[in-house]
């Protein structure tokens, strides 16, 4: 299972780290019940083998000007490795688009995308998205509002499935 190479005080350490990644390394040592050298070591081990794959601060786009937000589905006329790799590498040229995501099912990926206002988002939609080579269909979602953004996992269920593991 993922996760069981960390010990309880790994998973502590990016527990608190998602929580807030912005703490000093003695403060998430106290947190985590140890001295901040031995902290900072496994901090940088978790950085170089993968767990952490970066910091970030977590900015609200209405307050930048992004006052829309939509959902496009895309569903592809092909699906060889070869066109959905293309897909995926076009998406990350798209500054609008700030997700993508190959999903198993009626569409293909799904993109999260940001907008100044929708003229804007219309204007990517018509002479961007639709006009992508390989693009079959679109059906797009503008979002009324977001009742949860949880980003990472739940460590409280990590946890549980750790310790209660055999």
């Amino acid at each position: 299972m993922p996760g069981q190479k960390l010990d309880a005080i790994d998973r502590k350490i990016l527990a608190e780290l998602q929580r807030n990644g912005r703490m000093t390394n003695v403060d998430l040592a106290k947190r985590v019940g140890i001295s901040a050298p031995p902290c900072l070591r496994r901090v940088r081990t978790l950085e170089e083998q993968g767990f952490i794959r970066g910091y970030h601060a977590r900015v609200e786009p209405r307050q930048l000007g992004f006052e829309v937000q939509v959902f496009a589905m895309v569903g592809l006329q092909s699906q060889a490795e070869a066109d959905l790799s293309t897909f995926e590498a076009r998406c990350r040229d798209w500054p609008l688009v700030r997700e993508c995501h190959m999903l198993n099912g009626e569409v293909d990926f799904i993109l999260k995308c940001v907008a100044p206002d929708l003229s804007s988002f219309q204007t990517f939609l018509t002479s961007e998205l639709l006009t992508a080579p390989n693009v079959g269909s679109v059906k797009t979602s503008l979002v009324i509002r977001a009742a949860k953004e949880a980003p990472g996992v739940p460590f409280d269920v990590l946890e549980a499935r750790v310790t209660s593991t055999p």
